[in-house]
């Protein structure tokens, strides 16, 4: 099963939330697929090498470019990018 940033590396860019995932940078990705995990933000910025204070600095930015409101909505818009990329693999 291949990992969430792998999946966003390769998307299709025809659906409007793959695209405005195009636009997250190589660490707010890396933050999605903690979230993605379940992972507390203490828990993906020890992961990460980073601040816990910087993870909530990435989960903002990466919150206003999803359009969600939430990190349950972040962790929902995650799980349909790997849904979404799992059916056009198939």
């Amino acid at each position: 099963m291949s990992n969430l940033h792998d999946i966003l590396d390769h998307r299709d860019t025809g659906s409007s939330q793959q695209t405005t995932s195009a636009k997250l940078t190589p660490t707010q990705m890396k933050v999605l697929q903690g979230v993605h995990s379940g992972l507390l933000n203490k828990q993906i910025a020890y992961e990460l090498g980073i601040a816990e204070a910087t993870v909530k600095v990435h989960m903002t930015a990466l919150m206003r470019k999803l359009n969600v409101r939430n990190r349950t909505q972040a962790a929902i818009a995650a799980d349909r990018l790997v849904r979404g990329m799992q059916g056009i693999a198939a």
